[in-house]
Formats: C-alpha cells, structure tokens, sequence
C-alpha cells in the first residue's frame, strides 16, 4: 500500500503552477543541463510543494505573530502613556 500523500497547504493557480513548472525547467536545463519534461518538472513542484513550502509558511506566520505582537505591545503602551497625561 502506498503511503498517503499530505494534502498540499497552499495551492497555484493553474497559470502560477504552469508559471513555476517552466522555471523549474529552465533552472535544471541552465544549471544542470537536464531537460525536464513537463511531468518530471510537475513532481518536482509538488515535492516542493508538499514537503518544503509549509516550513517556509508557518515561518511567515510566526513572523507575522511576532511582528502584530511587538506592535500591539507598542500602541499598549502609548494608550497607557496617554492615560496618565
């Protein structure tokens, strides 16, 4: 039995998917002189897809949190500092 597959955690228009589908292709063609067909260069997107693109997500999430926090934190305290004028 096959293992099951992670559903993807974000997914391309059908023009991003063909957009990122020609880049790989031309990536391994320039810089390792294979010439990708359009269903080895699919696979490749789906791996990245799959298995790298949610670590750079949750990465952009908690940087985000970390960002709304300070800032939050920040208009916290000029609110306090304007109570006490």
């Amino acid at each position: 039995m096959a293992p099951r597959k992670k559903p993807p955690i974000l997914t391309l228009t059908p023009e991003q998917e063909n957009e990122a589908n020609s880049k790989i292709k031309r990536f391994m063609e320039d810089r390792f002189e294979l010439d990708l067909g359009s269903f080895e260069a699919a696979e490749i997107l789906e791996l990245f897809t799959r298995e790298i693109a949610p670590h750079y997500y949750n990465r952009a999430i908690f940087d985000v949190q970390t960002h709304l926090k300070e800032r939050f934190e920040s208009i916290e305290s000029d609110l306090w500092a304007l109570e006490k004028n």
